[in-house]
């Protein structure tokens, strides 16, 4: 039988092991879990707890049944045609999570959901909503395009340079 060399594990290294990240990670959680339930308790007493309640859970089952096997089947995709290429994948992944970022805080108004209320609350339609966020979108995909573009030309001239 061999005998270990060293010194033993102690309690911190062995909570790293078994939860594989900081003992201060797991606090951290830890108290964000705590201030979510007391944040939601607190909710509870409230009159539109169930709609949020509803939406929260419907925004979970969207994401997770639909979204999630969508953008990872498009993400598979554009890892197979980035190979050997500068990173294609994050040129498209940030603008695409910034738009649905972008759609997720405002689709109330792109939707045009609660309009009527809308229009007394602030005297103006939300109609502006649409093409605004379709703007920005464009503005993502485009700004990114071009970052990418950059970085082609840059990665090309380099590998030029290097051969000459």
């Amino acid at each position: 039988m061999t005998e270990r060399v060293g010194p033993k594990p102690g309690p911190t290294s062995r909570l790293r092991a078994a939860y594989g990240a900081a003992s201060w990670h797991l606090a951290l959680v830890t108290v964000v879990i705590v201030l979510a339930g007391w944040v939601a308790l607190r909710l509870a007493d409230e009159a539109t707890f169930g709609r949020m309640l509803l939406w929260f859970v419907g925004a979970v089952v969207a994401h997770d049944l639909v979204l999630f096997p969508v953008y990872a089947s498009i993400d598979r995709v554009l890892r197979a045609a980035a190979r050997g290429r500068v990173a294609l994948l994050n040129h498209v992944r940030v603008p695409a999570l910034g738009t649905a970022l972008l759609f997720l805080v405002y689709s109330p108004g792109i939707l045009r959901w609660g309009e009527t209320t809308h229009e007394a609350a602030t005297g103006q339609t939300q109609r502006p909503y649409l093409l605004r966020w379709l703007a920005l979108s464009g503005a993502l995909f485009l700004l990114s395009a071009l970052t990418y573009a950059l970085r082609r030309r840059g990665q090309s001239s380099g590998q030029r340079s290097e051969s000459a």
